[in-house]
């Protein structure tokens, strides 16, 4: 198309052209077609058009930046997150390599000792040969140790010489059961929301090998305990029962007589396999031994039949009379379990140079508290949910707690009581210095950071179920997540009757007197 020129009507007019430019030699020859060209006023409102298409074309441009910009970055962040994949792939695959390739000379090594008998199993089992997969270097297992056992030959292996008794879980519901392993919460279907399973729904455990080993954890420094294990030591071995028991007990076994030479042990701080060789945990004591038995074991859990032989016990439903039935019920399955989640805490140093500095971490099945120990001083923390601003504590400290904790220093601190098959992690305040800081229960997949601040005027101190104290200084952190390793406790009837016989009769719960049924008088 060819370009347009006005002339002083305002029309426009075709211009000649010659090779696609204008005649300039016709215009230059002749001065007045210049001067009229110069001084040739410009339609009216040209100016504007103008202004407001550069105005225009600025926006296009800004709009076009824009996008390159984004897209240049979506490109960066999918490069990155590509070369993350890459070096987490090529680290999978070294490590498969190298658990095929220990597996490989382990298999070699031990192919004709499988077939020796029981007693020259331990030797084997304190040797170092087998690979270091299922443990960090912190202690705390990784879900590595739930590897499938077919298709695991180290595991075969191992399993063939301890001879673990296997069982499955599945739901039941007054007393309907089904073998629905895989869970499902929520369905959608058709654009519509609607709740499938419940996870309140009672676990069943039931045997598919029978159990061949028993551990009993006991009350230290009391008689009657010592004569119920004793007793509960004979009849287990009666059974044709494998029996462990701890170092001191075992001293103690021997001293009175020299026929429980059978009892088996460990080595003291040697607990590391012991969820390898266990099938079935016994305690003879109240919760605080429940709590014991849960810190010997920093991976999976076995089984844990608590006997009530102590003061107060939320955690103990079964009569240390009746042991010989109830182990014998338990012996042959199937039987209801409770399933108590365990909180995870990592303390982490202001000083820490990396997160390969941080302390080992602890797994506590009541609560972590976090207090302001003998300062007189209120503690300060600040607290975070994932990456969310919570609150700042003022106060005497909070109460970090799980739902099987419910009832222990948290009930005393305010919280509320949690059926313990609830999945959630319970905040409470200690004293706190305002009357409208109220508990909370998160959810069971938050992770939850309390630090110290800078600007505190003194320490905090943290403790573990009670124990392990730990001071953190200002700039000091920790971090409290849930365990992947919950506590099977055996029930007496189902979990939820459990619970409620043990807030009635422990705590009396809502006790009081009969209303009288003394009507008013008729008029």
């Amino acid at each position: 198309m060819a370009p347009e020129s006005f002339n002083s009507n305002g029309n426009a007019s075709n211009l000649p052209y010659e090779n696609g430019f204008h005649d300039s030699l016709s215009i230059l020859n002749s001065e007045k077609a210049v001067k009229e060209l110069v001084e040739q006023p410009l339609v009216e409102g040209i100016e504007d058009h103008l202004v407001e298409f550069s105005e225009a074309m600025r926006t296009v441009g800004k709009a076009l930046r824009r996008a390159a910009e984004g897209k240049a970055s979506a490109q960066a962040e999918a490069s990155e997150w590509k070369r993350k994949y890459e070096l987490e792939r090529q680290k999978n695959l070294q490590l498969e390599n190298k658990v095929l390739t220990s597996v490989e000379l382990y298999n070699n090594d031990t192919e004709k000792k499988i077939e020796n008998s029981v007693p020259h199993l331990e030797p084997m089992l304190e040797t170092n040969e087998q690979p270091p997969i299922y443990r960090g270097k912190n202690g705390i297992y990784s879900h590595e140790v739930l590897w499938d056992k077919e298709q695991n030959s180290y595991s075969n292996a191992c399993s063939k010489l301890i001879r673990k008794a296997s069982f499955k879980l599945h739901w039941s519901c007054k007393g309907e059961k089904n073998d629905q392993h895989k869970h499902d919460v929520v369905s959608f279907e058709k654009g519509n929301i609607t709740t499938a399973e419940r996870s309140s729904k009672q676990i069943c455990l039931k045997w598919e090998s029978p159990p061949q080993t028993v551990l009993i954890l006991t009350k230290p420094n009391s008689v009657s305990v010592k004569v119920i294990c004793a007793e509960m030591v004979r009849w287990l071995r009666e059974k044709k029962l494998n029996i462990y028991v701890e170092p001191q007990v075992r001293t103690e076994l021997l001293t009175d007589s020299s026929c429980y030479n059978f009892v088996q042990t460990w080595k003291d701080g040697d607990v590391s396999l012991l969820h390898e060789k266990v099938d079935l945990v016994v305690t003879l004591g109240g919760d605080g031994t429940v709590l014991w038995a849960a810190s010997l074991f920093k991976g999976p859990v076995p089984p844990i039949v608590p006997f009530s032989l102590g003061s107060l016990g939320f955690m103990t439903p079964f009569h240390s009379e009746q042991y010989r039935e109830c182990l014998k019920s338990i012996l042959q399955g199937p039987i209801s379990i409770t399933l108590r989640h365990r909180l995870q805490c990592h303390v982490i140093r202001d000083a820490a140079k990396n997160e390969y500095e941080t302390e080992e971490p602890i797994l506590v099945l009541n609560e972590v508290t976090i207090d302001r120990g003998i300062s007189s001083f209120l503690t300060n923390l600040e607290c975070y949910c994932d990456s969310s601003f919570v609150t700042c504590v003022q106060g005497d400290g909070l109460i970090l707690s799980t739902t099987s904790g419910s009832t222990a220093y948290s009930l005393a601190a305010g919280g509320s009581m949690v059926h313990p098959q609830v999945p959630g992690i319970l905040f409470t305040p200690i004293c706190p210095h305002s009357l409208s800081f109220r508990p909370l229960i998160l959810p069971e997949y938050v992770t939850l950071r309390i630090q110290v601040p800078f600007n505190s005027r003194g320490h905090a101190w943290a403790s573990f179920d009670g124990k392990d104290r730990k001071q953190l200084a200002p700039g000091d952190a920790l971090l409290c997540s849930m365990s992947v390793w919950p506590v099977p406790t055996a029930c007496s009837e189902d979990s939820t009757n459990d619970f409620l016989h043990s807030i009635h009769n422990g705590l009396h719960w809502n006790k009081r007197k009969t209303q009288s049924f003394d009507g008013p008088l008729e008029p």
